[in-house]
Formats: structure tokens, sequence, C-alpha cells
């Protein structure tokens, strides 16, 4: 399959109506300034299907919750001295620990499920890089930057221009896809905005000269269209976040170490945005 043109340059611009991104240019002069990924139909919120195109080593991703804590109280022992009702028949007791049995059960394997997705979702995330070595040194990179930081909260204002009492709500590691491959960084929901970057700087020529600018993407949240969320028909593990502007720009992200709760809060992004947007 013959493989997209890699961009010319990579430079920050300034889009009406408050959209900013780092954007990627690309020969042909497609205005999207994330590449969509390869042989695959993207099912959209609007029951529209997209004819959109599939990297070949594109990854899903989902959280991994620890099961909640049981209760301190023993279900079988009552240190009550005295009882408002009858004690509990012999059946009753029965049925009341194969009850407390059961849920225990579920619980022990809802916690493995999260487990092995988990492990599976980090295999998927590293494999996602065109390098499987830099993927791993970089996320071990990105934690100790985090720290060193004061959290993502620190990186995040650090990183982007915030407005009064703008506050973050949520950060996912994720690609972006973009022509020249996926991009390895953050995406940051916040009560004003997405914004993504990239863990590290990016190479571009200027004047026949390398130089290196950090990938960013930045969308108002009055400037969100729409949420989609896709997945690979032929290997459903493969899952993926359509972004669009108002303007119509499109964004691919995919590799998620928590899909499940990126999707959540994007989607509730896009009601925070209209929520505004009527009040205003």
């Amino acid at each position: 399959m013959e493989q997209p043109p890699k961009p010319e340059t990579v430079t920050e611009s300034h889009v009406p109506n408050g959209f900013s991104t780092t954007t990627t240019t690309v020969p042909n002069g497609s205005g999207s300034e994330s590449q969509a990924p390869k042989e695959h139909t993207a099912l959209s919120s609007s029951s529209t299907k997209k004819s959109v195109h599939w990297s070949p080593e594109l990854v899903t991703e989902s959280t991994f919750t620890s099961s909640p804590c049981e209760s301190r109280s023993n279900p079988y022992f009552s240190s009550s001295s005295s009882f408002s009702q009858p004690p509990p028949t012999f059946m009753e007791t029965v049925v009341t620990v194969r009850n407390v049995l059961g849920r225990w059960g579920r619980k022990a394997a809802e916690a493995t499920k999260k487990a092995e997705s988990l492990a599976g979702n980090t295999w998927q995330h590293l494999k996602t890089s065109p390098s499987f070595a830099e993927a791993a040194m970089g996320r071990i990179a990105q934690g100790t930057k985090v720290l060193a930081e004061g959290g993502y909260e620190k990186i995040f204002l650090n990183t982007f221009e915030t407005v009064p009492e703008e506050r973050l709500l949520n950060s996912y590691a994720c690609y972006l896809s973009t022509s020249a491959g996926p991009v390895m960084g953050v995406l940051y929901v916040s009560t004003a905005k997405i914004a993504y970057s990239s863990d590290n700087p990016i190479s571009y020529k200027n004047d026949n000269q390398t130089e290196w600018s950090y990938y960013k993407v930045v969308i108002p949240l009055l400037e969100l269209k729409s949420v989609n969320p896709s997945s690979n028909t032929s290997n459903p593990a493969e899952k993926y976040i359509q972004v669009i502007s108002v303007d119509n720009h499109e964004f691919w992200f995919m590799g998620f170490l928590n899909y499940e709760g990126a999707v959540e809060s994007l989607q509730g992004a896009i009601q925070a945005g209209r929520q505004i947007q009527s009040e205003a």
C-alpha cells in the first residue's frame, strides 16, 4: 500500500475562532492536521459512515481500576448483643453466605479481567510506536518528567496558555496520528479546552536546516464539533477517537492506556462546550 507523503514542515499556527495547533503541512494541501488511519470505516456519533485510512499499527487502550475494598463489617458475624428481629434461620444464613461468596467471585473475576486488559493495553500502547524500545523509554522518561515537574497539572499549565480559573480535569497518554506516523504524547482535557502535546520535539526543515518543535493541538470547548469513538472491524482491539472542530479539522488519537476514560472525558467536554454556549 502506498504510504502517505511525509510532511515538509511542522509549524504552529492560529486558526480563526480561537483554534490553534502546531500543524504538519502535507504537500497535497490537505486541511487536516491529523492523518486518519488506513482501510477502515469509522462510526460517528451521528451514525454517518466516513471513509478513513487506518495506520497499520494502531492500538486500543482501556483503564485498570482496582476493585473497591470490601466493607469493614464481617458479613458472617453480628456484634450486636440483642436483636430487633429474630435471628436468621440456618437456610437464610446459607443463602447469605452464598450471595457474599458470589459477589466476591464476581469482583475477583472483574479485577482479573481488568489486570489482563491493562497488560494488553500497555503492550499495544508500546507497539503503536515505530520503535518498541523508544516507546518504553519514552514512557519512563515521561513518568520521570511528571514527578520532577509536580504532576500533569503543572506540566499542563507550563505547556499551554490558560484562562482565569481554568482547571485540568484529566490527562491521557496516547498517540496522535500524523502523515509522518503516530506521535506519542499526552491529551489534556480541561474546563476550557482539550489540548495535546507530543512528549518530545518533532524535527522539521526550515530553509534547509533541521529544527525541532513540540507538536501541539489546542481546541477550545466552544470549538468542538464532535467526538467519534471507532474501532477496526477486523481487529476490535484497535480503537480510535476522532475529534472534529467546528471548522472541520479532524484529529485522530489512538494507543490510549485509558481508552474508555478518554472517550467519556471528551464526550463530557462536548457537553460542557454546548452548555457554555447556551449560557452565553
